[in-house]
């Protein structure tokens, strides 16, 4: 009974890993600070309907971007899986340059 806790936990965990893609234009470290712009957007049927844009020029307001983000979190991937792919939501993330 316990081997089977173990990998029900198991599955679990690795089915809601997290996961991000990070875009810098320099070949500085990645930004740890509080994002600029930073928005949620759903996706439906396994990610196949729902197509985003994010203006980086209008966020920034014409200042250079620094680096840009997108992001599914451990409750993002929690959400995907309790609905079998169905509905799930990533996040994009901009940092613009002072």
């Amino acid at each position: 009974m316990k081997f089977r806790t173990l990998c029900c936990i198991a599955l679990v965990g690795l089915a809601t890993g997290c996961a991000n893609v990070n875009v810098r234009t320099d070949n500085l470290p990645e930004v740890t600070t509080v994002p600029t712009f930073e928005q949620s957007y759903v996706f439906w049927w396994w990610g196949l309907d729902g197509e985003y844009e994010v203006n980086v020029r209008e966020i920034c307001l014409g200042k250079g971007v620094e680096q840009m983000q997108t992001v599914t979190t451990f409750d993002d991937s929690l959400i995907s899986l309790v609905t079998l792919g169905i509905y799930s939501k990533r996040t994009a993330r901009v940092w613009c340059k002072d």
